[in-house]
């Protein structure tokens, strides 16, 4: 296989821990060269100024690729997937691969879900997430293993819930609010950036339709593979298959 990094970056509101059980996964069967990303504000402090807007993600996420020597396979979930899509719209070849999910997003027809409309409405996306600051570790924990985080992990990411991580969901889903999204969706489609993975996991109910995540992976020519029975939190419930999935993906891919 091929002696590329590795490299992971999450979403919202969450840090790095979620990759915690497919990395030990991945670790088991000589994947060790992996290097995990935390988006400012996500598990890393944002810089002074730090605007959170997600064309500042974007940016952040090339300069963090640029820095990284030799080929690069991304994996990202989430509001990482959505940092890929805005970076590899920009420069498709900087990676030698790319895997993600929540494709969905990129459809034309794609509506924010529930949380995230609550997120982009004045006044109330403050009370949200002055919330989940406000929420117990215990009631974070809960409300997270209910949707298929392991606790262990959903206890290291409550430790870093904070002013700070509400503020950028805030900023980062205001500036994503329709039809913005469906603009980065346009320019992603258009570049095609080679070798992509859609992860599918159908009981992802951020994500669109299975049907759209399909249709948009077609439309840019990435592979697809579905982790049947599996939610949003695929890598923390589907440890084992995931790895096999993109263990499978990065030995497919050309040198």
């Amino acid at each position: 296989m091929s002696q590329s990094t590795k490299v992971f970056v999450h979403g919202v509101p969450e840090t790095s821990a979620i990759w915690s059980p497919l990395v030990t996964e991945l670790s088991t069967r000589g994947i060790t060269n992996i290097v995990l990303l935390s988006p400012p504000g996500f598990g890393s402090p944002s810089p002074a100024g730090w605007g959170a807007t997600m064309y500042d993600y974007r940016d952040w996420l090339l300069n963090e690729l640029n820095n990284i020597d030799g080929p690069i396979d991304l994996v990202a979930h989430d509001w990482g997937a959505g940092h890929l899509y805005n970076a590899l719209a920009t420069q498709p070849h900087i990676v030698r691969s790319w895997a993600s999910d929540v494709i969905g997003m990129l459809h034309p027809d794609y509506i924010w879900h529930d949380g995230a409309l609550r997120w982009q409405t004045p006044d109330i996306g403050e009370q949200w997430v002055a919330g989940m600051v406000a929420l117990s570790d215990q009631d974070f924990v809960d409300l997270f293993a209910a949707q298929g985080v392991t606790p262990s992990v959903a206890a290291l990411v409550k430790s870093h819930v904070n002013e700070d991580m509400a503020r950028c969901i805030l900023a980062l889903y205001r500036s994503a609010a329709q039809p913005a999204l469906a603009t980065v969706g346009k320019l992603f489609t258009t570049a095609a950036p080679p070798n992509g993975l859609a992860i599918i996991a159908p009981n992802d109910h951020f994500a669109g339709t299975v049907e759209d995540m399909h249709h948009v992976a077609t439309t840019v020519n990435a592979t697809t593979a579905t982790i049947h029975d599996a939610g949003h939190w695929w890598m923390c419930s589907h440890p084992e298959q995931a790895a096999s999935i993109l263990i499978e993906h990065w030995e497919q891919t050309p040198e």
